[in-house]
């Protein structure tokens, strides 16, 4: 069985050390900064409570991909120690990014012929995205081979689950995803939206629920309702939040009642600077196996 990388974008928003821990490799997208550019590179750069301090002060966010000749420079060294690759990309239904790493294939592809790559569209983004690749991790480890594990993550990646909530609607009429009368009549309400991914990976308003306490509620009532019976996989869930530590934990703490075994096995990650740079302050993003997306 040849050896293989495994590989992400930095978007998974895992933090460096459980990368390191688990043997992923990631490459960094970017982001600006009132016009200073930096690597996402998992709040090395900037911390993350820095970060998110200076959105709320109106600081200006921009986000550009990882291209072609990035991934090409970062797969080279894997393919010529001789390894194969499964590189697993940000939502297509959130980035472009994935052409970037197919051009990449295609062209190293025919420099390295004896030599494997994947690309996955992970159709998920955050640390949702990053709990299919806690899982991969698992899969190699236990000795499942390259092959098995590209088509693992391709018949299950639907069954991943990413629910969102924002206290903060400032960056959604920013972005262009609710009107700006929308969102000064949400904000007036206290009217926090719920969103999940769908199927082809995008971001879908589903509910707009009053006050945070009722939307803490019916976060995890969606995984009460979706989630595999025990987390068949790993038995566990990942949070993110944008520097929101308060909201994640109550939506950890009510998880653990409700999930007694999973007492422990809930994890909490900030939402990267290329994800949360779209968000702003204030999203809980709440991750789990169970059934498939269907819509």
């Amino acid at each position: 069985m040849s050896k293989f990388i495994l590989s992400c974008c930095s978007t998974a928003d895992l933090s460096k050390a459980h990368f390191q821990q688990r043997d992923i490799h990631y490459i960094c997208f970017h982001f600006s900064l009132n016009g200073v550019e930096y690597a996402d590179d998992l709040g090395e750069s900037i911390p993350f409570d820095d970060f998110y301090k200076r959105m709320a002060e109106g600081a200006d966010t921009q986000t550009s991909q990882v291209n072609m000749a990035e991934f090409i420079e970062y797969f080279t060294p894997f393919l010529e120690a001789g390894n194969d690759i499964l590189h697993v990309c940000l939502s297509s239904g959130l980035s472009g990014v994935i052409n970037s790493a197919m051009l990449a294939k295609a062209e190293l592809e025919e420099k390295y012929p004896n030599r494997k790559i994947y690309i996955v569209d992970s159709l998920g983004a955050s640390s949702g995205y990053g709990l299919l690749m806690d899982q991969l991790a698992d899969l190699r480890d236990q000795g499942m081979g390259l092959d098995d594990v590209y088509q693992w993550a391709e018949t299950n990646k639907l069954r991943l689950h990413h629910w969102f909530f924002s206290t903060d609607l400032t960056f959604y009429v920013k972005g262009g995803r609710i009107s700006k009368t929308s969102g000064a009549v949400g904000t007036m309400l206290g009217i926090c939206p719920l969103l999940n991914m769908d199927k082809e990976g995008h971001l879908v308003p589903r509910y707009k629920i009053r006050t945070k306490k009722k939307v803490i509620s019916a976060i995890v009532d969606q995984m009460e309702a979706h989630a595999d019976k025990g987390l068949q996989y790993d038995g566990k869930c990942f949070i993110s939040h944008s520097g929101c530590y308060e909201d994640a934990k109550k939506v950890a703490d009510l998880i653990e009642s409700k999930f007694p075994f999973l007492n422990g096995r809930v994890v909490i990650n900030y939402v990267g600077t290329t994800i949360g740079s779209h968000t702003g302050p204030g999203t809980v993003a709440l991750f789990f196996w169970g059934d498939p997306r269907i819509d």
